[in-house]
């Protein structure tokens, strides 16, 4: 068996032509996704985070962020216009690289969604407890925090994760809707954010602007870039678009203009507002408001976090759903886990899985928001869609690219030599436990995945 083994062209559009998902997002909806994916944690503990590494400067580790994902974005596009197939990076890196390489890029990705959504449920369940305590409502803790903290399991994150689990079994067109309001709501109290908090800046606090010097900038460009994972998920609705050609290059710019504007302009004002080594990152932008006496603002931008998370929560649900039902059809993984609803349309098997091992993570486990593990796995997968962009340029000429990247190789190679920078900033530990993951990875491929992929079978 050739583990290098490539996927076709024709063998792609053959398994786009034969999906039973419904194609019902629109570019705004995709678009929507990316934002609901990135304008969540991100902006209301991750911008608090960025600030402790870098110090007022994190405006410019945002600004860092945005150009590296403006050229991701790029390089993105084109490969998802070029096979609009659900999967996103794995398929591509099957195309380009071979069966080991998307394996490895599949379960990269496994990581990353499966932790994402365990530590976003933890992450809304304590902000959610925080907002009933200042009504004088105490969930009691033996059903409102893990085992390590004092409690059996944390309840709310289960059932949050439920939910939204129920949600995307019932339907996308439904999940898309809801999401789409939700991103609305979550913008509108952002923007109240930087209105409130704006008049109430204090210059002094901006300096020193750069305490650390450019390794503390970089330091939190590399901590706040998972917040870019949003670019993944887009381009998993490719089987799901009605209109993928046009549809996903306008969603991902969308996207990264939004959240671009949104990011940098919350650090500018969150620092403004709260000396940074003052800001507490699990309450950042709520607390800067109380911090400077707008407490009903606090409270408004508080229960905007509550529902701004569980948009956070349904993207990367429905991406780690995605990439498992792709990885199922092409036997790297068990069939149930691609198996769709005659009635929804939805691979509801996988989806329930996945909120189930989500959830039992969130509720049992003691769990903070490990960024930077989600970030290794966000800019390996930039790094393998970069260089798909160049080798497919070389081995695929004559292709169709209805949108096509600027200045390749230059553009892709640019993107990998920033990814590559981001990733030496990252701790040693972080680098540990992603290893073991990945030899975890090799072990299911080789026991299951090698004898049961459809590509190395098919002469057979």
């Amino acid at each position: 068996m050739n583990i290098w083994k490539k996927k076709t062209t024709e063998q792609v559009l053959q398994s786009i032509e034969k999906t039973s998902l419904k194609k019902n997002l629109t570019a705004k909806d995709i678009g929507a996704l990316g934002i609901g994916a990135v304008v969540g944690v991100g902006i209301f503990v991750a911008t608090g985070e960025g600030a402790h590494a870098a110090g007022p400067a994190v405006i410019i580790s945002f600004i860092l962020a945005a150009i590296v994902a403006c050229f991701c974005g790029l390089c993105y596009s084109e490969l998802a216009t070029m096979f609009p197939v659900a999967g996103s990076t794995y398929s591509y890196a099957y195309i380009a690289f071979g069966e080991i390489i998307a394996m490895i890029i599949g379960w990269c990705l496994t990581a990353e969604y499966l932790v994402a959504c365990s530590a976003v449920a933890s992450g809304w369940s304590g902000t959610f407890q925080g907002i009933l305590k200042n009504i004088g409502i105490t969930i009691p803790k033996i059903i409102s925090a893990s085992p390590s903290n004092g409690g059996i399991v944390d309840l709310p994150a289960i059932l949050i994760i439920a939910l939204i689990t129920a949600l995307l079994c019932y339907g996308m067109r439904e999940s898309a809707k809801v999401n789409n309001i939700i991103v609305g709501v979550k913008i509108v109290i952002i923007l109240l954010f930087i209105g409130l908090g704006a008049a109430h800046i204090n210059i002094s606090n901006y300096k020193p602007f750069n305490p650390y010097g450019w390794k503390g900038i970089f330091a939190g460009t590399a901590i706040i870039f998972f917040s870019y994972i949003g670019f993944d998920a887009i381009s998993t609705s490719a089987e799901e678009a009605k209109n993928p050609e046009r549809d996903l290059p306008l969603g991902l710019i969308m996207c990264l203009a939004v959240v671009s504007v949104l990011y940098i302009s919350v650090a500018f004002v969150l620092t403004g507002l709260v000396p940074f080594k003052e800001i507490v990152s699990e309450n950042a932008v709520p607390g800067a408001l109380s911090r400077i006496g707008i407490y009903w603002g606090s409270s408004l931008v508080g229960v905007g976090a509550i529902i701004g998370i569980m948009s956070t929560l349904l993207v990367v649900l429905y991406g780690q759903v995605r990439v498992f039902m792709v990885m199922s059809r092409d036997g790297l993984l068990p069939k149930f886990f691609s198996k769709i609803h005659p009635t929804h349309k939805t691979p509801y098997i996988s989806t329930i899985i996945t909120g189930s091992v989500a959830a039992i993570i969130a509720g049992f486990l003691p769990l903070d928001i490990i960024v930077q593990f989600l970030s290794i796995g966000t800019l390996l997968g930039f790094i393998v869609v970069s260089l798909s962009v160049i080798r497919l340029r070389k081995t695929m000429p004559d292709f169709k690219r209805v949108f096509k990247c600027p200045g390749v190789p230059y553009t892709p190679i640019l993107t990998i030599i920033c990814c590559i920078t981001l990733l030496s900033r990252l701790h040693l530990k972080t680098w540990i436990g992603f290893i073991v993951w990945l030899v975890i990875g090799f072990i299911v491929y080789f026991t299951y995945g090698r004898k049961n992929s459809l590509l190395q079978n098919e002469d057979n």
